[in-house]
């Protein structure tokens, strides 16, 4: 029996008018004009072929599936007619119930397969071996797609809005799965009905420009804005999962909050006055470096006479031209890619230049480049602490080269701030932050390979404006901002800041109900 046999079954045992295949989309049989899918995932060009070429009757084979007539196939249920047309991505096939001769059984319903960009298709890849396209159980009992795009546009937009109104940082679609909010670093529910694959689909299609659909359907990953103007901006990313398409949304406030609002100590706000250097901003996802970069940003802005070029994936914050002229370019948009706009960047008179991550290590070579000479670059690592960033860049490089980056790092990296966003009292989130000021010393231990000693220095000098993560946790302890225990589980040397809570008459509660 062959495998395509158990759709055509449904064909016949339905009443349907017709079955279609298409890659990227699930198999789906048209009764009564609607679209109903009977495979649980998107079927690959590879698989559709496999399938047709076990009914072809010349034998072709699934390498050389007959293209652009019809043959009629009897399968176990009854006969069909098979209309194939197109090759590989562009493959559509039309399968009818037809009598022994060859004709439809309604020689009207025959109708070409939808474009490919009609709402409901979609180029997912199936997560199955090539030809394990499977019915859905039950037949034809699958749900319903959901295929008004201007519907699903509108729901996302409400929980866009919602987002903000709440007060929450992220938005979750996931198929098979109610949408989800991250409301003060918790996951909690947005709506109580589970997204289907189709639900999910035409939801995050509905706000995909049509260059990041294209992006997605190649690589199942694509990054972009979204703005609902007058709410707010979204930092938007989507990719496929063993379920089918989801989509993480982040909350990037209207307003841009300056370094005052933060609260930014008075040695982080002097590195916006530096004519040239590497300072960086680092912490794990979702720790809020975006809003410090654009906080510093935002500062230059307003008080230097400079060109700025912004090199972001994708453009989160915009910020208006005020004291200095601003480029803004995205990647993928803009630019091919970080490196390309950065070498760029040196012919187009920049004097401060911010990357949004520092992704590779020609990027990484080309911001330490740009920064000795004579430009201020801002940029982003996924570190949690200043000395493991200093141990990152340089380990990113060939044995043989680590001894002059180290040399290059020493005379650029003017400052690295390390923060985590831990939740606060009351709701919300705080930002901890570590702050490493490159000082002489500190520049001698770069060069010689010391970077192990730098925390020592940072403890050291805090009369310089220097900051432990650990000193930021006990700061907002103290000053009720924060309880131990949520410093303590988000700190990286917990027995170091055990030590210090002990020392300042802290008591973890965990600890005391263990004692």
């Amino acid at each position: 029996m062959a495998q395509i046999d158990r759709f055509i079954e449904a064909l016949h045992r339905l009443g349907a008018d017709r079955l279609e295949m298409m890659p990227g989309d699930r198999v789906v049989l048209a009764i009564n004009g609607d679209r109903r899918p009977v495979s649980s995932q998107p079927a690959s060009a590879q698989q559709i072929d496999v399938l047709l070429g076990e009914i072809v009757r010349d034998g072709a084979g699934s390498s050389a599936v007959v293209d652009g007539r019809d043959f009629v196939y009897r399968a176990p249920s009854g006969p069909v007619s098979v209309t194939v047309s197109g090759t590989g991505a562009s493959r559509r096939v039309i399968i009818q119930p037809t009598n022994e001769s060859g004709e439809p059984r309604d020689a009207g319903a025959k109708a070409s397969a939808p474009a490919a960009d009609e709402p409901g298709t979609s180029s997912a890849a199936i997560d199955a071996a090539p030809g394990e396209v499977r019915p859905e159980a039950g037949g034809g009992a699958a749900t319903q797609p959901i295929t008004d795009s201007s519907a699903a546009s509108a729901k996302i937009d409400a929980l866009f809005r919602r987002m903000v109104e709440e007060g929450c940082s992220d938005l979750h679609i996931s198929t098979g799965v109610p949408p989800m909010f991250r409301k003060d670093g918790e996951m909690v529910p947005a709506d109580p009905a589970p997204l289907s694959e189709e639900a999910a689909r035409t939801m995050l299609y509905s706000i995909t420009p049509p260059h990041k659909r294209e992006e997605f359907e190649r690589c199942h990953d694509s990054d972009f804005a979204y703005e609902i103007s007058g709410v707010a901006r979204y930092r938007c990313n989507l990719f496929l999962d063993r379920k089918g398409m989801g989509g993480v949304f982040r909350v990037i406030p209207a307003n841009i909050q300056t370094v005052e609002d933060l609260g930014l100590s008075k040695e982080i706000i002097d590195l916006c006055r530096l004519p040239r250097g590497l300072v960086l901003v680092t912490g794990p996802t979702g720790s809020g470096k975006s809003t410090t970069l654009a906080a510093l940003t935002d500062f230059v802005n307003r008080n230097r006479s400079d060109h700025i070029v912004t090199i972001e994936d994708p453009i989160e914050f915009v910020h208006a031209n005020q004291k200095c002229l601003i480029n803004q370019r995205e990647v993928g948009v803009h630019t091919q890619g970080f490196k390309v706009a950065l070498r760029a960047a040196l012919r187009e008179d920049p004097d401060v230049v911010l990357v949004g991550e520092m992704r590779d290590l020609e990027t990484v070579a080309i911001a330490i480049e740009t920064a000795e000479t004579g430009h201020l670059v801002f940029g982003t690592l996924h570190t949690r602490t200043a000395a493991s960033t200093v141990d990152r860049i340089i380990d990113q490089f060939p044995a043989e080269q680590q001894s002059q980056i180290r040399t290059m790092l020493a005379e650029s990296l003017k400052g690295v701030i390390s923060q985590a966003l831990v939740r606060a009292k009351g709701g919300g989130r705080v930002a901890a932050m570590e702050f490493l000021l490159v000082t002489t010393a500190v520049s001698n231990l770069i060069r010689e390979g010391k970077t192990y000693q730098i925390p020592s220095i940072m403890q050291t000098s805090r009369g310089k404006g220097m900051q432990t993560l650990n000193d930021a946790f006990l700061h907002l302890v103290q000053s009720g901002k924060v309880e131990a225990d949520v410093a303590y589980g988000a700190a990286v040397d917990k027995a170091e800041l055990k030590s210090i809570f002990e020392r300042n008459g802290i008591t973890l509660k965990i600890e005391a109900a263990r004692g």
